[in-house]
């Protein structure tokens, strides 16, 4: 489908829309005592929502590119594997997982390490050792890898054939193939479904909360619980989700802009 220049030269009056808006909504937070109180609390939980959600993306990017690189594998029972793992992470809601891995996957990991520590008369590792933080990080990677292998997946396999057996005819090996020409290529084409991923990684990071992860949502039912004061505390928590998952957006759309400006030179 060719797209519509008009389209794409519309006037953002959505975007002033948002932004004078958030303004306003910084000024009332701003001059309200309240509101101000409320915001100075849940600052505090911005950091470990930004941690969460680029390590937990950085790790659910590395794994779903082996998975779709896997299932791409000429090896049957390593296609098979892959194709398994996606299809059930899929169908697992996040906040079970998130459940699974802090209370049945990460004791089981513990006892594992454990059994092999025991003949070496090292200590034994306890699983509260193991923080609830970073078990809510490694239920988002395994999660999102599912995601994003598909998304890995219709890109590498969405590159021109011609180009990889070009490739071939010069020498190169696989992994030369893979490294420039076939993953450039996939990454520029994916670039747009991986940005989404990621704003809703930031959206789905205040799941961590159901493990009494300190984050942006955490602190505000704390913080709702103790003051009773819930219509301002999740306004609050409401604009400072939106204002980085409205940044991250635009930041995003002038990325794919650049890209595909330097395409065309």
């Amino acid at each position: 489908m060719t797209p519509n220049p008009k389209l794409e030269n519309d006037f953002p009056w959505w975007l002033l829309i948002v932004a004078g808006t958030g303004i306003w909504l910084f000024y009332e937070v701003w001059a309200n005592a309240e509101y101000s109180a409320v915001m100075a609390t849940l600052s505090r939980g911005i950091w470990i929502t930004i941690m969460v959600s680029v390590v937990g993306y950085a790790g659910a990017c590395l794994l779903g590119l082996a998975l779709a690189v896997g299932c791409l594998s000429r090896f049957l029972i390593l296609r098979q594997m892959c194709r398994l793992y996606i299809e059930v992470m899929r169908g697992v809601p996040i906040i079970v997982l998130l459940l699974y891995v802090a209370f049945v996957l990460a004791p089981l990991g513990v006892a594992g390490i454990n059994a092999v520590l025991e003949p070496l008369g090292a200590d034994p590792v306890r699983t509260r050792d193991f923080p609830l933080l970073w078990r809510a990080v490694l239920a988002l990677v395994l999660a999102y890898a599912a995601f994003l292998a598909e998304i890995f997946r219709a890109g590498l396999q969405a590159v021109d054939e011609g180009q990889v057996e070009a490739a071939k005819a010069l020498g190169l090996n696989g992994w030369q193939r893979f490294r420039h020409i076939t993953f450039p290529q996939a990454f520029r084409m994916i670039l747009p479904p991986l940005g989404n991923d990621f704003v809703a990684m930031v959206k789905d990071s205040s799941l961590v909360s159901v493990l009494g992860v300190g984050d942006i949502t955490q602190l505000a039912k704390v913080t709702a619980a103790g003051n009773f004061k819930y219509f301002e505390t999740y306004n609050v928590a409401a604009l400072i989700y939106l204002t980085m998952t409205i940044g991250l957006s635009l930041l995003l759309r002038r990325l794919e802009r650049r890209l595909k400006a330097r395409e065309e030179r």
